[in-house]
């Protein structure tokens, strides 16, 4: 899933898509009476990127925030749920877990034609490339350090205790999300390809003993996270939109599968040379990450399998939607390429944990 230059392509703002227009003038009321402290005018901006939930920049004299929103028209009841993201990042500002502040939710679609919530704007660093060109190495080993530590607070704070105890269906993660890819695959199917047939047969027949349930993200990469602009810290990790509560070897296997992506792709580290570099290896990440939760995988192996698995299938729907001409960019033509061979790379893991 490659662009030919994703920080230009991705970071940033932009003038407001006119699909993705609003009334500025209502938004500035409704700022004024949820938003401690607000004080306009206000200027309005929207970010670049592939967010399926449109995000602005809201900028005033003060104070710059985030808006994110449902996108307008009808929805999948539960599609684009940001009161869920706002109810996440609530929680998790309240256990000391670095998410931007949020400020309030609006769930009265009249105000600007979807439901929104806004929050702070972090300053910090979005890094896109795993190799983390031009840092020293001991630079980059204390990035991946920061990656690995926050994602261990994050696994080691209780739902419960968090108010975030029915924010998913507990038990049975893997068993679901396995099922819940292969049908998403075989909706866009646009040619057999037997590594997945063998892994659809494989995965829901060999699953792994099931961790306690955590809050997981989802989606934990790199470019997810603002680092702090002088330091590796993490000052907030951004898009909680597939969190939820599940197994967090779940989020662990799928962070450590840049390590399988190969170097040639920006998020991927796959046969660089992780000590040149100063990366620290699979092994050092899951000690490091074990050190602070005492949790470690069973069978890495087989959470490998799942997580290409997972990604082909993601690939798949997008090359279900060149297929039918929604998607015609070169990027997405690129992106759908990718189903065989991380299909063949997650086939052969499956080999190794016991296929």
């Amino acid at each position: 899933m490659e662009t030919p230059d994703p920080q230009a392509a991705f970071a940033g703002t932009r003038p407001v898509d006119p699909r993705h227009a609003f009334d500025v003038d209502a938004l500035e009321r409704w700022m004024a009476a949820h938003v401690a402290d607000y004080a306009g005018p206000l200027t309005v901006n929207q970010f670049k990127g592939g967010q399926s939930n449109p995000t602005y920049e809201l900028v005033t004299p003060g104070r710059t925030y985030v808006l994110r929103r449902k996108p307008p028209g009808n929805l999948l009841p539960s599609a684009h749920a940001v009161d869920r993201e706002f109810r996440v990042i609530s929680a998790l500002a309240r256990q000391g877990f670095p998410v931007a502040r949020p400020y309030a939710l609006c769930e009265d679609a009249e105000v600007i034609g979807s439901m929104f919530y806004v929050m702070d704007k972090v300053v910090g660093r979005i890094l896109w490339d795993l190799k983390l060109p031009g840092m020293e190495p001991d630079q980059r080993r204390a990035i991946y350090e920061a990656q690995t530590d926050t994602l261990a607070r994050l696994h080691a704070i209780d739902p419960e205790a968090a108010g975030l105890g029915d924010y998913g269906r507990p038990g049975n993660y893997f068993a679901r999300q396995v099922g819940r890819w292969s049908k998403q695959y075989a909706a866009s199917e646009t040619e057999a390809i037997p590594a997945m047939d063998r892994l659809m047969a494989f995965l829901p027949d060999s699953l792994p003993p099931e961790s306690p349930a955590r809050i997981v993200h989802g989606d934990w990469r790199l470019d997810n996270m603002i680092l702090a602009p002088d330091r590796p810290e993490v000052l907030a990790v951004l898009d909680w939109e597939l969190s939820t509560l599940g197994d967090p070897m779940a989020d662990l296997s799928y962070y450590l599968i840049g390590w399988v992506i190969p170097a040639s792709q920006r998020n991927g580290v796959g046969g660089a040379d992780l000590k040149a570099l100063g990366i620290p290896t699979v092994e050092e990440t899951v000690d490091r990450y074990a050190a602070t939760t005492g949790m470690r995988p069973d069978n890495l192996d087989w959470l490998m399998a799942y997580n290409l698995f997972r990604l082909a299938a993601i690939c798949q729907g997008i090359a279900g939607r060149v297929r039918d001409g929604t998607a015609s960019s070169p990027q997405a033509v690129a992106t759908a390429a990718q189903v065989h061979p991380l299909s063949e790379a997650a086939w052969g893991f499956a080999q190794k944990a016991g296929a």
